[in-house]
């Protein structure tokens, strides 16, 4: 009975998987865009494109608690029926985004030249990531801002159009990338402009989508009421509790990228490749986890214990199969999906060696994950922030604790010591999940 298909689950998928279609796509312009570095004939282009791509991470993931603020309190307004708070976090979530935009571009040589000298790539792949980098900066308004909308439109427990959004985009950045690189001879830079280009699509697209959709909810709109101090304070309480916790993963992340540097180029690239495995199975395991969101929020929001209950339990359930999912994948494909990528028997055999770490990779976290979701929906952001920064203190000590042994296995054990932590300290830090209590903390 526990395995049977249920309206639940139905309910689940409803906005799992416009979700995972959404951030699939994600990793799977990654995917391309490491491919179109790769056919240009060096793999310092991929390595540059992945120093690049991780200083854009720390920028991004930085900003998305824009998304997952705006997400959990839109979601609560929403199960509650109050539909003018509901378009004044819209307006909060905005506003937000263009303040942080321009404080990036206005710091963007600091911000560019300090994250620089933090990667420890060779000279050439440095100048390399730099061109990109300087390119790429200048689609930080759209993508913030696409944050904020995308965070809002969750929060209403619509999935379809993010979706629409991040399909429509993805394919313009392709289509703009390959056009540049190949058509233009625009290198390396190509790859960023293609996605200057697509961003901005992408955000024509989300406001074109809430003037048919959502155009009702303008009636509501009143900059006096969304600015008030309350809920103005609480939304900034929330966002920098979630801001706090986004930036402990980013460091850990950040920090793989960086210490695979030491090891040289080839380890650099190898990990860089390998770490695409992990962004795949991220992106589908937080579209269940963005549901997550959705749902704790709307049934927090409803103070419906029993029913927020039951939809954590087969949560869980879809947590495991994503893990074993992505496992059976990893064992089969790992050599044909990381050929894709790049076309060197070198880099496949390095990465030959460290394979059975990222096959291990889904089992310890898919929970988190989800917990995660579930955790950031009921706007409990104080665990987020306080169970991320203990399990970025174990990963740090773990790595250096052991490379000097170890070498890169180090890293990628410290990497899963990092995950495995977050699982059980988020779990035990709810108190087992429980529903009465996250309710109850929430009020």
């Amino acid at each position: 009975m526990a395995l049977k298909y249920t309206d639940t689950d139905r309910h689940i998928l409803r906005l799992a998987v416009p979700n995972v279609i959404s951030n699939i796509s994600v990793p799977l312009l990654g995917m391309a865009d490491t491919a179109i570095a790769g056919r240009l004939g060096d793999d310092a282009n991929i390595a540059a494109l992945s120093i690049g791509t991780t200083i854009f991470n720390f920028i991004y993931w930085n900003c998305a608690f824009l998304r997952m603020g705006t997400s959990g309190i839109t979601a609560q307004a929403c199960g509650a029926g109050r539909h003018a708070e509901c378009a004044n976090m819209l307006v909060r979530a905005v506003w937000l985004a263009l303040v942080l935009a321009v404080l990036i571009l206005v710091f963007q040589q600091p911000i560019g030249m300090y994250s620089l000298a933090l990667m420890q790539g060779s000279d050439k792949v440095q100048a390399l990531a730099a061109e990109y980098i300087f390119a790429r900066i200048w689609a930080v308004p759209a993508s913030v801002l696409l944050f904020a909308i995308q965070g809002w439109y969750i929060g209403m427990q619509d999935a379809r159009t993010p979706m629409y959004i991040a399909i429509l985009s993805n394919v313009a950045n392709i289509v703009f990338s390959v056009g540049f690189v190949f058509g233009l001879g625009m290198g390396i830079s190509g790859v960023a402009w293609g996605t200057v280009g697509a961003q901005y699509a992408g955000l024509i697209v989300a406001v074109v989508f809430w003037l048919v959709k959502y155009r009702p909810y303008s009636a509501y709109f009143n900059l006096r009421d969304s600015l008030k101090l309350a809920p103005l304070v609480h939304f900034l309480h929330i966002n920098k509790d979630i801001f706090l916790r986004t930036f402990c993963i980013v460091i850990a992340y950040t920090f793989f990228t960086a210490a695979s540097a030491r090891f040289g180029d080839v380890i650099l690239t190898t990990n860089a490749l390998l770490m695409q495995l992990f962004t795949l199975f991220s992106y589908l395991a937080d579209g269940f986890a963005y549901s997550a969101e959705a749902l704790s929020g709307r049934f927090v929001g409803e103070r419906n214990t029993e029913t927020l209950h039951r939809f954590i339990r087969r949560l869980m359930g879809w947590a495991f199969l994503i893990a074993v999912l992505f496992v059976g994948l990893y064992l089969v494909g790992w050599k044909e999906i990381l050929g894709v990528f790049s076309p060197s028997d070198e880099i496949i055999a390095c990465a030959g060696q460290y394979i059975g770490w990222v096959i291990a990779v889904p089992l310890i976290g898919a929970v988190p994950f989800m917990i995660d979701g579930i955790m950031i929906g009921a706007t409990r952001t104080k665990i987020l922030r306080n169970t991320v920064f203990l399990s970025t203190v174990l990963y740090l000590a773990s790595f250096y604790a052991l490379s000097p042994w170890l070498g890169n296995t180090a890293l990628w054990i410290a990497f899963l010591i990092f995950l495995s932590a977050r699982g059980l300290l988020l779990y035990f830090g709810s108190d087992r999940l429980n529903v009465e209590k996250i309710i109850r903390d929430r009020f």
